[in-house]
């Protein structure tokens, strides 16, 4: 690298375009670190284009919540100066419940909720009904949590990168870090970058530049409709969604459901571990359709439009992986979110830039750091 001319000089270089890498450049710049942006694609489209888009608060664990929840009201801060292609929607989330076993974690929920200042509201039988007319009838309720909001990602790590341009930084598309040493890095051009470190945001390709951290992919289908306005009014999950999400060894899916300001219906969700072959899996369509119909059985006279696939980059306890990566001086990791990357991008930008700049982070940042846990690291 020492041979070869220095085409930039800055603090931080960002490798990975996505929501999350692109928001970590957003945030870098804002706070005047000088920024490079590097992403071989479209800003957004990868994993990130593949996503269901939701900004949602989810509590398997009290590190998952917090991170979900700080990057909630960093979303919320920002969301009346969104342009409007973001498709920024706070429809809300309902987890659904099948019976009463469920209606108890709905209960649960609640209270954690309640306990943590994020408001949620039970539903009972008629509740739900008339909160959603197209569920199935005999449904026990559900648990609305009211600041959980859609977006369309794609578009939201655009205007996240072209922000980032806007507040100083340096914009690489078609481009990626093939090499890297406490100087800066390489790009595949061979062109050089002088930095002070280097942010990993690359999702499941993470692993590439830096081969000791372990990713887990999970493929996941998605589908779409034509335009069915009011068909579906807020985010709906199951609540076996957490059970069937988590499971490490085998293929799963579970019913999800999403409005988007188009009148589309978006319909999730399925996982397939260890699986990076990007094409269409129909026997994994048909089972994630027929869950999805078994909530709502409206689905079945809806015009589907488009199917596609993505790989989440995961980890062994479901957490992210955020913070300087063992081994190195100078390299950090902002990757492993799953599904998660949409709903936590803005809470992982600032505590790195907090990190980057010694300062205290809002929330505490042991539990997604990259050193916590050996099994992350090959």
């Amino acid at each position: 690298m020492g041979h070869s001319p220095v085409s930039e000089v800055c603090d931080v270089v960002v490798a990975g375009g996505g929501i999350v890498g692109a928001a970590c450049a957003m945030e870098f710049a804002g706070a005047g670190i000088k920024t490079a942006l590097v992403e071989p694609g479209m800003w957004g489209g990868g994993a990130t284009a593949a996503g269901m888009g939701h900004l949602a608060v989810m509590d398997d664990s009290e590190a998952q919540f917090a991170l979900c929840r700080y990057s909630q009201l960093l979303w919320n801060e920002l969301k009346d100066r969104l342009p409007p292609e973001i498709e920024y929607e706070q429809c809300g989330v309902v987890w659904v419940a099948a019976d009463d076993e469920e209606m108890r974690e709905v209960h649960r929920k609640h209270a954690f909720f309640a306990a943590r200042q994020t408001p949620s509201e039970i539903l009972d039988a008629r509740a739900l009904a008339e909160a959603e007319p197209n569920l199935r009838p005999g449904l026990a309720g559900g648990l609305l949590v009211s600041e959980d909001a859609v977006i369309y990602p794609p578009c939201a790590a655009r205007i996240f990168a072209l922000e980032a341009r806007n507040r100083g930084a340096v914009l690489m598309p078609g481009r990626s870090v093939a090499a890297f040493n406490r100087e800066g890095v390489e790009l595949d051009d061979g062109a050089c970058i002088s930095a002070g470190a280097l942010v990993v945001a690359a999702g499941a390709s993470v692993p590439r530049l830096v081969p000791a951290v372990k990713i887990l992919p999970r493929k996941g289908h998605l589908v779409i409709t034509d335009r069915y306005p009011g068909f579906v009014r807020h985010q709906l999950i199951e609540l076996g969604y957490l059970k069937n999400a988590h499971a490490t060894e085998s293929d799963s899916v579970a019913f999800n459901v999403q409005p988007r300001k188009t009148g589309q219906v978006l319909i999730g969700s399925s996982r397939q571990f260890g699986v990076q072959d990007r094409s269409i899996d129909s026997e994994m369509v048909s089972a994630m359709l027929k869950r999805a119909v078994e909530y709502m059985p409206g689905l079945r006279s809806l015009s589907a439009i488009r199917t596609w696939t993505g790989v989440r980059a995961a980890t062994s306890d479901n957490l992210p992986l955020i913070g300087k990566c063992p081994g190195y001086d100078n390299v950090y990791l902002a990757g492993g979110h799953e599904g998660l990357g949409i709903s936590m991008s803005m809470g992982t930008a600032r505590l790195l830039t907090d990190m980057l700049l010694e300062r205290e982070t809002a929330i505490p940042a042991g539990p997604y750091s990259p050193a916590r846990v050996e099994g992350n690291l090959q």
